[in-house]
């Protein structure tokens, strides 16, 4: 069993009931945070967070008008929930565009927001954003994401500097292609859109600029953000941890 490092925490973890966000939840859990598994999928999140002894929210995190007035009281805030669209610029529907953006950098940014009052007030608090490697680099056909990811990055640095004197750690992560259900669904859209077989997608498209020719695993991001969520961290906040086999190396 790992050290009890998050015992008496509480964590958020948006996108948890699968993928990364459920590998975050089932490595603080195991630390000993009280875990709420928000995700749009409501009963996965409540079957998760059954087995994990926490929480469960299902909600749109898309709509973020219903977030504007939320109030939280957790300790460790994970920003991880995200989905995907590839398509040239020009085909790329608006409404798409405008979708991704809110789900992944309005959103974070309002539950930052309503957490970081709590977190001033005990003087602790950890903001952990699953940004991207295109959260630093861009790819052709992800507009929308690249650009939500960016800002992400800007947002985690801000909420750095303001958070500092209050004992608020922020910090992205920087995953490159991870074996989740985000990315299996990818595999068809690229195929499409470069003109080959899916049986070619992960060695010719995702793992092209990766030096260490494999896809990540779930667990291997969670154990950085567990770390990150941790008393050995207090000093580690504005960063990007990339994740990415080297492909931020070249």
């Amino acid at each position: 069993m790992p050290e009890q490092t998050l015992a008496g925490k509480r964590a958020l973890v948006t996108g948890g009931a699968s993928g990364i966000g459920l590998a975050c939840a089932e490595a603080f859990a195991a630390r000993g945070a009280e875990v709420t598994v928000a995700d749009l999928n409501g009963d996965a999140a409540a079957e998760v967070a059954e087995r994990l002894g926490g929480s469960s929210w299902a909600v749109d995190l898309s709509d973020t008008t219903a977030l504007d007035d939320l109030r939280s009281d957790v300790d460790i805030l994970v920003n991880n929930a995200g989905i995907q669209r590839v398509a040239p610029i020009t085909e790329v529907v608006p409404d798409d565009f405008r979708l991704l953006l809110r789900l992944m950098l309005e959103a974070p940014f309002l539950l930052v927001r309503a957490a970081l009052p709590h977190m001033y007030e005990q003087g602790w608090g950890r903001i952990i954003n699953v940004s991207s490697a295109h959260g630093l680099r861009a790819s052709a056909y992800k507009s929308a994401y690249v650009s939500a990811k960016h800002g992400l990055e800007g947002l985690s640095k801000v909420t750095a500097l303001e958070g500092a004197a209050h004992g608020v750690t922020s910090n992205c992560i920087n995953p490159a292609y991870v074996r989740t259900p985000l990315v299996e669904k990818q595999i068809a859209d690229q195929a499409r859109i470069h003109g080959i077989e899916e049986s070619e997608v992960v060695e010719k498209i995702m793992l092209t600029e990766s030096a260490v020719k494999r896809l990540i695993e779930p667990d291997e991001v969670a154990s950085l953000a567990a770390w990150l969520a941790g008393p050995d961290a207090g000093m580690v906040t504005g960063a990007s941890y990339t994740m990415d086999g080297g492909w931020t190396a070249r």
